[in-house]
């Protein structure tokens, strides 16, 4: 039998989180995490490589993406605090790993926040010119980060909330997109999208990439009610929709819009001008604006819990671990998240965030997989809330994706991942220095 799972430090003595997300608060926190800017671009591209066959690509990416998620479905299931792949990854492999998966994680999130949030910044230029400026683009972006981090101080209640509502607000423009465009697809304009060459391949990897962000849903689980029972439920119903959304909306680009790959990184823009006319570019923006400001409430909701669970183990500065006394949310690590996040928006590159955000949650996919395989051996005879029939093959398979995966990766995208993890092994060799410091002055004290 494996050790058993690591509770909140016993040096953490302040107010505990509240327990206030549902099962349905939980499935939206997954949609937001999923649901981004990707779907706003990447039609085009993906009719570039198989066109009008391109929504099948969803079907067969959709595959290997479901066995990833089965199986944090099954791992999640069986434990009640947050912290999400670092914890199951802790738990598995030891506390070096975990670590590392738990940082890996972290700077995925932090550089995809940092590219969602320059998104918006441009969409928003669009409408307002003098957002375009360079002190106009700070302040517009300040303001995003601020508003929410002050929305997930006061409480993940109001929290909560806010990533109900934007999961809604940015749903909304998708599916009428989808309703207004399926009865309007016309076989001489799917003829328009004859590609020279189909090119699955690449076409699954764009849709890898679409889906990612799921694993960031089960980070809050030490705020959920019912997290071994309701989070499997999340992961799955949410995935589901998310997987038949997308490929909708693929359908109905390639059906409506003629020579979809010649659209650029606005294929829905132009999806919405021919079914709406002149109104539809604004409305394709402000689509843009609400489901990227959508993805980022729900970003400053859940990274935070990163720093929560590590700093309760002393792998980063305890200061992170504090719970507000009044509000009961982790606002030093909330805070130093928006900071950080803020700061790599403004002055970082949005290719090179991209970049290093899809490499490092490759292997956090990878490790997780790996966790539903050591958990089963370790703990045969734990009943976990979702138990996933063949579960052992469906890891082999989900490791194996990731690893052909991270085989098509270039030269350069691996050393970033090297220095990523070396920063981590650093990072976590201080702590534990640290930690061995604070055992010896309380033992002389």
């Amino acid at each position: 039998m494996g050790a058993p799972m690591t509770p909140r430090s016993t040096e953490t003595t302040g107010p505990r989180l509240l327990r206030a997300m549902g099962r349905w608060d939980l499935t939206a926190a997954v949609v937001n995490g999923v649901v981004g800017s990707g779907i706003f671009g990447l039609p085009s591209v993906l009719a570039q490589h198989l066109g009008a066959l391109s929504p099948l690509a969803f079907g067969l990416g959709g595959l290997g993406i479901f066995a990833i998620v089965l199986c944090f479905a099954e791992v999640s299931s069986r434990f009640e605090d947050g912290g999400g792949p670092y914890l199951y990854v802790r738990e598995s492999f030891g506390p070096l790993t975990g670590f590392q998966v738990g940082w890996l994680h972290l700077w995925t999130r932090l550089f995809s926040a940092a590219a969602v949030i320059n998104l918006f910044g441009s969409y928003l230029a669009q409408l307002l010119p003098a957002a375009g400026s360079p002190s106009g683009r700070a302040l517009a972006l300040t303001g995003l980060v601020g508003l929410l981090t002050a929305l997930n101080v006061i409480g993940v209640k109001q929290a909560t909330w806010a990533v109900n509502l934007f999961t809604v607000a940015k749903l909304l423009p998708l599916g009428l997109l989808v309703a207004l465009g399926l009865p309007r697809i016309g076989g001489d304009v799917l003829a328009t999208q004859a590609v020279p060459a189909l090119d699955w391949p690449a076409a699954v990897l764009l849709v890898v990439f679409a889906c990612g962000g799921f694993e960031s849903a089960v980070i809050p689980a030490g705020e959920a009610l019912r997290p071994r029972r309701d989070m499997a439920f999340a992961l799955l119903v949410a995935m589901a929709g998310i997987v038949v959304l997308y490929a909708s909306v693929q359908l109905v680009v390639v059906g409506v819009v003629p020579h979809a790959a010649s659209t650029g990184s606005a294929p829905i823009s132009a999806a919405f001008r021919e079914l709406l006319g002149g109104a539809g570019s604004v409305a394709a923006t402000l689509a843009v604006l609400v489901s990227t400001y959508g993805w980022t409430s729900g970003f400053v909701l859940a990274t935070p819990r990163i720093l929560l669970s590590m700093a309760d183990r002393g792998e980063v500065p305890r200061v992170l671990g504090a719970v507000h006394p009044r509000f009961r949310t982790p606002h030093v690590a909330i805070l130093a998240n928006a900071a950080l996040a803020l700061a790599l928006a403004v002055y970082g590159s949005f290719a090179w965030a991209v970049t290093i955000s899809v490499v490092t949650r490759l292997l956090v996919y990878l490790l997780t997989c790996g966790a539903l395989v050591i958990l089963r051996a370790r703990r045969p005879h734990e009943a976990p809330g979702f138990r996933l029939p063949g579960g052992t093959a469906l890891a082999v398979l989900g490791i194996a994706f990731c690893v052909w995966l991270l085989a098509t990766r270039s030269y350069e995208q691996t050393w970033i991942l090297l220095v990523i993890l070396g920063a981590g092994v650093a990072v976590w060799w201080l702590a534990r220095v640290d930690s061995g410091r604070r055992a010896r002055t309380s033992a002389i004290t």
